[in-house]
């Protein structure tokens, strides 16, 4: 399995944004995750995502990643991934 960050993105106070990624091989099963970076928070959830897909040739994925902040203050965060049979 290999894991990286895809990019650091930072959200505005209770607002969503959205991003995309592109050219991921069609044959790799990539699992996405996103995980609040700061503010450094313990409480409440920080952070709602969802991960929408799009065959962009017949050999390449284009993921979209959509990003809620759930709190009063700007939130950076981070996209990660995970190749689970590279």
């Amino acid at each position: 399995m290999r894991v990286g960050v895809q990019f650091t993105g930072s959200i505005p106070a209770n607002s969503t944004r959205k991003w995309f990624t592109h050219s991921w091989p069609e044959a790799w099963h990539v699992v996405w995750n996103c995980v609040p970076k700061s503010p450094v928070h313990d409480g409440p959830a920080q952070l709602e995502w969802k991960i929408m897909v799009c065959r962009q040739t017949s050999t390449k994925i284009k993921y979209f990643i959509e990003a809620k902040n759930l709190t009063g203050q700007t939130l950076q965060f981070d996209a990660r991934y995970a190749i689970m049979n590279r």
